[in-house]
């Protein structure tokens, strides 16, 4: 394996689709599109034109990074999906990364990965924790003690890429499943079914 492996990293977790093409630390092309709909239609063409921008081939690819949230729901399944289809066809390894890892990569400064959530509530790892989602008052509190760290978008997939390269060489590959943190506000409907008529 090389020392630099080629990684493939996108994420569509939030109100956006991105990706990026990263070996080592070198990015050799990476695209951000915000967008709340339309990330299903929209991610396997951005993954071409990154490739095509950096000169490679799918072939080329070493591994796929990929965002696993947390996050909007139908997003992390259409982000993972295609990762795993990817992966499968290429015959290449797939590594998932949370959110909360990627914001953990493109730190410059210490402080508490955080990411948006839901009425303005975030989702937050405490250390030795699991993630939960907290409320804008716990956010208040957490935020006498240590610096809030949040995601960056547009620098998403490029920080997904990259913590993937590193689990890749550490032979840490485990596949990406969704990292979700609270139900989906979806539910079913209280209307009776419908009754099926025998033919």
């Amino acid at each position: 394996m090389p020392s630099n492996p080629l990684i493939l990293g996108f994420d569509t977790s939030a109100a956006h689709c991105a990706a990026a093409l990263v070996s080592g630390d070198r990015v050799l092309a990476t695209w951000h599109d915000d967008m709340s709909r339309g990330q299903a239609e929209r991610i396997m063409p951005l993954l071409e034109e990154v490739l095509k921008e950096g000169g490679k081939g799918w072939s080329d690819l070493s591994a796929i990074g990929v965002g696993i949230g947390p996050g909007n729901f139908t997003g992390i399944r259409i982000s993972v999906a295609a990762a795993r289809g990817l992966a499968l066809g290429l015959g290449i390894p797939t590594i998932g990364v949370s959110s909360f890892d990627a914001i953990a990569q493109g730190a410059t400064t210490p402080g508490l990965p955080t990411v948006p959530g839901p009425r303005g509530q975030a989702y937050i790892a405490p250390k030795d924790q699991p993630p939960y989602l907290a409320s804008a008052e716990v956010l208040t509190d957490v935020m006498q003690d240590t610096v809030l760290l949040t995601p960056k978008s547009t620098h998403i997939a490029i920080d997904i890429a990259k913590v993937a390269g590193k689990r890749l060489l550490a032979g840490e590959l485990t596949a990406p499943a969704p990292l979700y943190i609270k139900p989906a506000d979806a539910a079913p409907s209280r209307d009776a079914a419908p009754t099926i008529l025998p033919q």
